[in-house]
């Protein structure tokens, strides 16, 4: 008789696992309270003006706990970090593409899909091998929660740079557009930036943010070739890499900033209607599929089928 591994079995180390995370919990609980109190009586004790507001001071305890929790999840990236400069710089991109643009995201990133994986293969193992056995099929189960553990952070990234490359795609015509405006109204391409900001910062948050951080490396005193550039990098859009691009052939030849925006927002413009003609030409062969799998046995059953009956009726009669 084949030795299985039943639910009974697993039970006490379920219930043993358990009871010990709640009392972890209930300990850290309790320590980081007592932590947060004896800040606080420091702070009075130092005098009036070593105490914080409260809002300050719970905005200072959540930031501390979400570090606190960065650094625990870095602590599992080790397994899985790219062992070359170069893949590291790829993730690095890939994640300001997402929007994360920490020195610790590539960090961050892996120790949350290490932590993940090891979540969905115990996942696996307590559905289904308590219920089914150490066998073939319970493994296999296993494995495609695994395998579910390994991918689903990459499909998850993958959808984020998506939504916001469209995001910027959709929004960067009229941020262009109106940086032209400001540009032959007389203001530099910094003033430009920060008025595009403030405009459009309700509707465009992505590009906004992005204009935002290239204004204020501007002002830092970084060259604008090189903060151009990340900008383009940082984004991921092909239309950004091109507007940057430009922008740095004019300011590295002295021509019209102006001029340059202007052609800028007419050729995308005509990229734009290019794109749009493109998916009308395709709209006929997509529409071929669904009408030929749903509209057309419908339509089929519907004009055939009673002449089938009556000619079936007549069949039986004769």
């Amino acid at each position: 008789m084949e030795n299985v591994i039943t639910l009974k079995d697993v039970a006490p180390l379920l219930v043993c696992a358990g009871i010990v995370g709640a009392i972890w919990i209930l300990l850290s609980a309790i320590s980081s309270r007592n932590s947060r109190a004896e800040k606080r009586l420091d702070r009075f004790n130092k005098g009036p003006q070593a105490v914080e507001p409260a809002e300050a001071a719970d905005g200072r305890a959540k930031y501390e706990s979400m570090q606190g929790i960065l650094e625990k999840a870095m602590a599992f990236s080790k397994p899985l970090m790219p062992k070359t400069e170069l893949e590291q710089n790829a993730m690095k991109v890939k994640l300001a593409n997402a929007g994360f643009r920490s020195e610790k995201a590539v960090s961050v990133y892996m120790g949350i899909k290490f932590i993940f994986l090891i979540v969905m293969a115990l996942l696996g193992f307590v559905i289904f091998v308590p219920g089914q056995g150490l066998n073939f099929g319970s493994l296999k189960w296993v494995a495609l929660f695994v395998v579910i553990g390994m991918w689903g952070p990459n499909v998850l990234l993958w959808w984020l740079v998506r939504k916001r490359k469209q995001q910027i795609f959709l929004t960067l015509p009229d941020a262009l557009d109106l940086m032209v405006v400001c540009v032959e109204s007389g203001l530099g391409l910094d003033a430009a930036m920060r008025k595009v900001c403030e405009e459009m910062r309700s509707h465009a948050p992505v590009i906004c943010e992005e204009l935002a951080i290239a204004n204020f490396q501007l002002q830092m005193g970084r060259p604008r070739r090189d903060v151009l550039h990340d900008l383009g990098v940082r984004t991921g859009v092909d239309d950004v890499r091109s507007l940057a691009a430009i922008l740095i052939q004019a300011d590295r030849f002295g021509s019209s900033v102006a001029q340059a925006l202007r052609v800028q927002s007419d050729s995308m413009r005509t990229r734009r209607k290019q794109i749009a003609e493109e998916k009308a030409a395709k709209t006929a062969v997509t529409l071929i599929f669904p009408l030929v799998l749903f509209i057309f046995p419908g339509i089929f059953v519907v004009l055939v089928g009673p002449a089938a009956i009556q000619i079936s009726t007549h069949l039986v009669v004769k």
